[in-house]
């Protein structure tokens, strides 16, 4: 048989009954203070001077880039400023009388839109009023990245100005960078969809 401590018994059921009488009492009658770290962060923010930055909170501000004077490799040696920059053409130079439109699916936005080919696809969601990824808006990183999901290569939908971060292989798969993607086609984009 069992045997039964009533000692043990007693002491059981005391402790249960302080817990609950605990539990159950008044306590102190203290009172939380107001939260007040919202007027913190407003005192503090309204001691910081305004900056002339576009993007607020971009940490990866001139990342990336070439030094100043730097020349390429070669034997003949580097060009000069002016060459280099008339030879190169970007799709956002494109004037206004030459200016093409294609329709861009933007699928996770549900929207279709008439997208310039000289504005970003970026750009072109922005205008909508989405709020898209990205963060150094230069074709330096992945946080813009999209999935052209038309088939085959983005480059066959789009036009990259200068990006550094995606391979062929990663070309291939359809994956672009928005930040520096014109359309030369219509297509249906996938938005914050990285390699």
């Amino acid at each position: 048989m069992v045997e039964i401590s009533l000692l043990g018994l007693g002491l059981g059921v005391t402790l249960t009954l302080l817990a609950v009488a605990l539990h159950f009492s008044r306590g102190t009658a203290w009172t939380p203070s107001a939260d007040i770290s919202q007027d913190v962060l407003e005192r503090r923010a309204s001691t910081v001077p305004e900056t002339d930055f576009p993007e607020p909170m971009n940490r990866s501000i001139g990342g990336g880039g070439v030094a100043a004077g730097a020349v390429g490799g070669g034997e003949e040696g580097g060009e000069l400023e002016g060459e280099a920059e008339e030879e190169s053409t970007s799709p956002a130079d494109i004037p206004e009388d030459e200016v093409e439109y294609f329709e861009v699916e933007y699928a996770k936005q549900g929207s279709t839109v008439e997208v310039a080919n000289n504005e970003t696809l970026l750009e072109a969601g922005e205008d909508e009023g989405w709020d898209l990824p990205y963060a150094c808006r230069q074709g330096q990183c992945v946080s813009c990245a999209g999935q052209v999901t038309s088939g085959g290569n983005s480059e066959d939908y789009v036009v990259h100005d200068d990006q550094q971060m995606l391979d062929d292989g990663e070309l291939g798969e359809g994956y672009t960078l928005t930040c520096v993607a014109y359309p030369k086609s219509d297509l249906t984009l996938e938005t914050g969809e990285a390699p």
